[in-house]
């Protein structure tokens, strides 16, 4: 199980790496949970995939195509969580971030049920994506 799981995350960077979105969604459960952390204009719960595709798609508009994610670890497996270390960047027009996190990552049936964001400066994430 632990390496289905990990193989699963290992899909859902190498999907957001290339822009495969029907990848990307096909890793989700229905009822996924996403929890954005911080108080920006993406914070919040997103519940189900339509939420966390919308909020996706908003952070690629507010960046100009330019936010990205990438793992700097490999994924960490314990029964059904997955954690792993990841760099993220982007820049508005006026603005940018290069920043550090954590994503963790709850698996069921191989489609992922829940999703924690840790970042290592909210306060500098929340000013970047601002209200």
């Amino acid at each position: 199980m632990e390496a289905q799981n990990i193989k699963t995350i290992e899909t859902y960077f190498s999907a957001l790496a290339t822009g495969d979105m029907a990848t990307f969604s096909s890793l989700f459960a229905d009822d996924v949970v996403w929890v954005q952390p911080g108080n920006n204009a993406f914070s919040g719960i997103k519940k189900g995939f339509n939420e966390v595709g919308a909020m996706v798609g908003g952070m690629m508009e507010a960046s100009g195509g330019s936010f990205v994610v990438k793992p700097t670890s490999n994924p960490m497996a314990n029964g059904d969580f997955v954690s792993i270390a990841v760099t993220f960047s982007g820049k508005t027009q006026t603005s940018s971030i290069d920043m550090t996190g954590v994503d963790l990552f709850q698996l069921k049936d191989n489609k992922i049920v829940g999703v924690w964001l840790f970042s290592d400066d909210q306060a500098a994430e929340d000013q970047f994506w601002g209200k």
